[in-house]
């Protein structure tokens, strides 16, 4: 028709939804990563629920229901729990820290004398962590304000604390029903199979990445603290809060926390080595013993990789697409592997039937 062959128009038919896919969800953007974090918070809280329904006594005409209520109740006790007691003390040093930072910048820019005594390697940093404080004073004294009114952005879009638990619900109540849906729209076959393996591998890669998150997440605030209560460390409930929720950025939200770690401290005169020791023992730790042992299953990824989608998901979509990059490239990469393993073995079917 036309002398246009059918194959190209199937070709052309395809790259046009494709594109036209892509613009709807560059659209939508913003409602699809609030149901991805729904997602990502339905796997987060999946092992609690499980294991609640195992527990609850059993019927005939018993669902999840009472398990996931269960479960919500629990989190939300510990929400309160935990904003009672670490919420209130972050927000209050955080004040404080906002108030005496530029006069603890304005003081510490003025370096002592050292009346021709040898210098350590302490004060030698020191002495160049001041300079670069020093002309970067300004900027970091009118990034204070910027930081409130980002702050009060996000407060602004707090209505997504309700909306995501609620969205996670629903996942957690029919993502069964919701995958057997969507395999239904496949006949039995390799496709269908190809689908079925797919989807249990997402859901495989899902759970540890998040579970994994939560765990790295915690293990720094509470080694943070610790070290920071022993060794005196101004605002340490503070930093190791801030290093708790930037250990969900992979490897540049961690960088900065540390930056901005060592930056308070050596403004505050607390002691920079000790705490800088500590930051890159701790760092080395996590990254080689504890990270590739909780990510083993699912995220198999090089650095290099990861680095790229960092950097890359922060260019597209900012600090979302950062936090999006692992388990995007992590999806990528199943894909990949379940299509390259039906193609090697469709042969292998294949071939004795030839026969």
């Amino acid at each position: 028709m036309l002398g246009i062959e059918s194959r190209t128009a199937r070709i052309t038919w395809t790259v046009a939804l494709v594109v036209l896919l892509l613009c709807l969800v560059y659209l939508v953007r913003r409602t699809l990563f609030i149901f991805v974090l729904a997602l990502l918070f339905a796997h987060l809280l999946s092992p609690l629920v499980n294991l609640l329904d195992r527990v609850l006594p059993a019927s005939r005409t018993r669902t999840r229901t009472p398990a996931l209520a269960l479960a919500y109740v629990i989190l939300v006790a510990l929400v309160v729990l935990v904003a009672t007691q670490i919420g209130s003390r972050v927000v209050e040093q955080a004040n404080a820290l906002a108030k005496r930072f530029p006069d603890m910048v304005a003081s510490w820019q003025q370096p002592p004398s050292a009346g021709g005594a040898p210098r350590s390697f302490e004060d030698e940093m020191m002495e160049k962590v001041r300079v670069e404080v020093a002309k970067q004073s300004s900027t970091l004294i009118s990034a204070l304000p910027q930081a409130g009114l980002k702050i009060i952005s996000v407060a602004s879009d707090l209505i997504y604390v309700v909306i995501i638990p609620i969205l996670g619900f629903f996942f957690l109540k029919d993502g069964r029903v919701m995958s057997q849906h969507v395999l239904d729209l496949f006949e039995a076959g390799p496709r269908r199979a190809l689908l079925n393996d797919v989807l249990a591998d997402v859901h495989l890669l899902l759970s540890h990445y998040m579970r994994a998150l939560m765990v790295l997440s915690l293990a720094t605030f509470t080694a943070y603290s610790i070290f920071f209560s022993i060794m005196g460390v101004p605002y340490g409930i503070l930093l190791a809060a801030l290093a708790c929720v930037l250990e969900f950025i992979p490897m540049i939200g961690p960088l900065t926390a540390n930056l901005t770690i060592i930056l308070v401290a050596a403004v505050a005169g607390s002691h920079v080595l000790a705490i800088l020791i500590f930051l890159v023992a701790y760092r080395m730790l996590q990254d080689y013993v504890i990270s590739p042992h909780l990510m083993q299953q699912g995220v198999e990824l090089h650095p290099l990789l990861v680095l790229f989608g960092v950097f890359a998901g922060a260019e597209v979509a900012g600090i979302a697409g950062s936090f999006l990059s692992v388990p995007v490239l992590a999806l990528v990469r199943i894909l990949y592997v379940r299509i390259r393993k039906a193609r090697l073995a469709a042969p292998l079917v294949a071939g004795p039937v030839a026969q």
